[in-house]
């Protein structure tokens, strides 16, 4: 099941990356002679419209876009060909399919914003929210908390502090709780992680906030997490910064990530390949349909920053190579462009495949 799902996340998004450049090149007076759902062998022509045929493919994995000229120096007597048009409009019909990811998102995340869906509240929101929780937001490196053992998504539930059991939802109150002197008496948090109850003793120590030496403190960032539909006004905003935020941790990541395969000190245990994301579609789709959606949103996300990585074979190598031409004037060799093309496929493979390993690895570890 869990595989059928993530088959069918990936088919919506790389159709709707692929829908991006088909519409482009359609107003950037492009021939486009074939938009295919699924890849090759064909299975059949669902209908044809013009000069493009709507295909039917026998691979589920996604679907794709033939324009006419775009892997080829042809060039039509109409001037419709991709290599007719000037290198703005292919820069145009190339970003096309990001921005087309990245906007999905924003609709998803939005949509999922307006239905109902678990995140960090702001203070006038709580009381709506009978889900409401004290969510562990952050996790400074060498405090008590992360001695402990706390991680960030950690859900508090109950603290307990000598034989009082408090139950806390003010992360004010909280804290306040800790920065009391405790005179050393461990502070026992009783917490949900990934579903499962724990319980972890910690004693709050001085000298962990920067800002306050002297107050007691845990080394936790806490926010307040619940489940409140947001208006359809604010929605699409606040969906905007949602997205926006994703979009920069995710480049942010990927940046490092490509930097470290350079310097040969990649770590792949914050990478997943196509069993790791089976997996995590699987679980998301159990926590309910809000976190599939908000899940397939992420995945865009990252589809969309991926492609944009100047690497032959991907959207953003594609651009290079027009911004190449657009600075000395001459077009790439064909021979060229194909022959860089499948080196970066075949890296990308390889990637692929490591990283595959790495996700069986550690089914069995």
């Amino acid at each position: 099941m869990e595989v059928i799902l993530l088959i069918l996340v990936l088919i919506v998004l790389i159709l709707v990356h692929e829908f991006g450049h088909f519409i482009a090149a359609k107003l950037s007076g492009m021939r486009v002679d074939e938009f295919g759902i699924g890849y090759p062998p064909r299975a059949l022509v669902l209908f044809k419209k013009g000069e493009t045929e709507y295909t039917l493919n026998w691979l589920p994995f996604g679907g794709f876009v033939k324009i006419y000229g775009e892997d080829s120096d042809a060039v039509t007597t109409d001037g419709r060909a991709f290599t007719d048009k000037n290198r703005f409009l292919q820069a145009i019909v190339l970003l096309a399919g990001i921005t087309m990811n990245l906007v999905f998102a924003w609709i998803l995340i939005s949509g999922s914003l307006a239905a109902g869906t678990t995140r960090a509240l702001d203070d006038n929101e709580i009381a709506f929210a009978k889900d409401a929780v004290i969510t562990v937001s952050d996790v400074l490196p060498g405090s008590p908390a992360s001695d402990a053992g706390i991680i960030i998504g950690d859900s508090i539930t109950k603290v307990i502090v000598g034989n009082d059991m408090l139950t806390i939802t003010d992360p004010k109150a909280f804290t306040e709780l800790v920065a009391k002197d405790t005179k050393g008496t461990p502070i026992t948090l009783d917490m949900q992680r990934d579903g499962k109850e724990i319980l972890l003793s910690v004693v709050p120590q001085k000298n962990v906030i920067a800002s306050a030496p002297d107050r007691l403190a845990l080394g936790v960032g806490l926010a307040v997490v619940g489940t409140v539909p947001v208006s359809l006004y604010r929605a699409p905003i606040l969906g905007a910064q949602y997205t926006w935020e994703i979009v920069k941790a995710t480049a942010v990541g990927l940046v490092h990530f490509f930097g470290s395969i350079v310097t040969f000190s990649a770590n792949l245990s914050q990478v997943s390949g196509p069993i790791g994301i089976a997996g995590a579609v699987g679980t998301a789709s159990k926590a309910g349909l809000s976190a599939l959606v908000s899940l397939t949103a992420i995945i865009s996300i990252n589809l969309a920053l991926i492609n944009l990585v100047p690497v032959p074979a991907l959207d953003g190598g594609r651009l290079l190579f027009v911004i190449i031409e657009s600075i000395t004037r001459r077009r790439i060799p064909p021979t060229v462009a194909t022959m860089a093309n499948t080196v970066g496929f075949g890296l990308l493979i390889l990637l692929m495949l490591v990283v595959t390993a790495h996700d069986v690895w550690k089914l069995f570890v």
